[in-house]
């Protein structure tokens, strides 16, 4: 079954809404969250759903509506997944001011009780159309992020018997008092334990705040001017998509406490290190890691492995624009030495390549920034490893290996020319719903637009004294 068949019928799927609730509304289930819910003493939970943008929007209910939201959802306009966002013209991107409203309807197992306040809860919510409207009602909503993942990975495994696990590397910059940065002129920062001492306020509030809503912290250290990374244990796909999404409201609400601010900003600064998300990926059937060869215990990749690469080189570039998903992140790519790659290589253990060999079975793609959509940059990826595997397309020798002589292919450098590679791509256009796929390019373009149209600080020093 091909993507495009296997991605109408999910979207069709009048029942799924029905099915959903039923599972929802199990006895033990109910039971379960109530008992939660008066044990820690939940007044209030938040219904959430992450947008085509990476933010999150939810609804606060009082806690004690749980079984009537169980059952029926939240209700949100439409084009809340689309942020809420106007083109330049006012007209609200995803169908408007009178589009209709769609449904959330809660995942019970991402119940989580806020560790800052247990007074309020929250859960994770997939998007349905209302099951009362006609020939529509009860399906999939096709601009949920969280649900396409979803769907795409169980449809993937389905066709392959193979299940995709990642590990994102987060970082971030925080800025405020007592945060000042000690380094040497033309030395860098990262490691030295005097400005991870100063970051110790900030973790130590942040990795008890990320265990409470289940993320294995196991490790963390500093990188550039008030740049901090803190990683947990990689799962399967949809999970470490929820956690980053979860680990960024973490980081904004220690911000809060500390009084500083926390950016997941792609490039804060000229000259600085770029905020990356590198997705560490592996390929897994049942117990077994499919990357690795039986036997081999050097930096290699099994046969799978280097077709799963040469799909992600393949569609590097049509793919920047999920990757790299602002007018900001292209800076990362112009800034000479600064570890972003602008062009699709792979290398073993070599940070000077787009997709890193970085330990046996695991691949580190490089090109996600800090502001990336997980749940979309993870649902292109699995097209892109199928299509590879798929094809048997053949990666080329390794950057700096001998081999085979390859091109490889450069990346889009700012977002103009990442829509434009993302529109013209036959994989993108099938392994999205339609709806997505204009919405996601909709927004897309009224920001390179609204950035076009904008004259710059840079602009009025270069040019407003030296013309002609």
């Amino acid at each position: 079954m091909t993507f495009e068949t296997m991605i109408t019928s999910a979207l069709t799927d009048r029942e799924a809404f029905a099915r959903h609730r039923e599972a929802n509304m199990e006895p033990g289930i109910v039971a379960d969250l109530e008992q939660r819910i008066a044990a820690a003493g939940v007044e209030y939970i938040y219904y959430m759903l992450p947008t085509i943008g990476a933010k999150v929007v939810a609804k606060m209910v009082p806690a004690r509506h749980l079984r009537r939201n169980l059952s029926k959802g939240i209700a949100l306009h439409r084009t809340a997944v689309a942020d809420l966002q106007s083109d330049r013209f006012g007209n609200l991107i995803g169908g408007g001011i009178a589009a209709r409203e769609m449904v959330g309807l809660p995942d019970p197992e991402t119940f989580v009780v806020l560790p800052w306040d247990t007074s309020v809860a929250r859960m994770f919510c997939r998007a349905y159309e209302p099951p009362h409207l006609p020939e529509v009602g009860g399906q999939p909503l096709a601009t949920d992020s969280r649900g396409l993942l979803m769907r795409a990975h169980a449809e993937f495994t389905a066709r392959t018997g193979l299940e995709v696990r990642s590990g994102c590397e987060p970082e971030m910059s925080w800025v405020g008092p007592g945060l000042d940065v000690i380094k040497k002129e033309g030395a860098s920062p990262a490691y030295q334990v005097e400005n991870l001492e100063r970051m110790r306020p900030i973790y130590k509030k942040l990795v008890p705040y990320a265990q409470a809503f289940g993320l294995d912290m196991i490790e963390g250290d500093y990188e550039d001017d008030g740049q901090l990374e803190l990683n947990w244990m990689y799962d399967r796909v949809e999970l470490t998509s929820d956690r980053l999404v979860t680990y960024r409201q973490i980081c904004k609400q220690v911000a809060r406490e500390e009084g500083v601010t926390a950016s997941f900003m792609p490039k804060p600064a000229t000259g600085q290190m770029g905020n990356g998300c590198h997705h560490n990926l592996s390929l897994w059937q049942g117990d077994v890691n499919v990357l690795i060869e039986p036997g081999n215990t050097d930096l290699h990749l099994s046969e799978i492995g280097r077709h799963a690469v040469g799909g992600m080189l393949t569609h590097a570039a049509s793919t920047t624009a999920i990757m790299a998903p602002t007018v900001n992140s292209y800076k990362r790519f112009w800034d000479a030495g600064q570890f972003a790659p602008s062009v699709a290589t792979w290398g073993l253990d070599s940070r000077a390549s787009m997709i890193r060999i970085s330990s046996i079975g695991r691949m580190e793609y490089r090109l996600p920034d800090a502001s990336v959509n997980p749940y979309l940059s993870h649902t292109a990826l699995i097209a892109a490893m199928e299509d590879g595997i798929n094809r048997r397309i053949d990666p080329g020798a390794p950057l700096g290996e001998p081999g085979t002589a390859v091109t490889f292919t450069e990346l889009p450098l700012n977002l103009g020319d990442a829509i434009k590679s993302f529109q013209l791509s036959d994989l993108m256009s099938t392994a999205l719903p339609a709806d997505y796929h204009d919405i996601f390019i909709q927004l897309k373009e009224d920001e390179w637009a609204r950035f076009s149209g904008v004259v710059t600080d840079w602009e009025r020093a270069m040019y407003w004294e030296t013309l002609p």
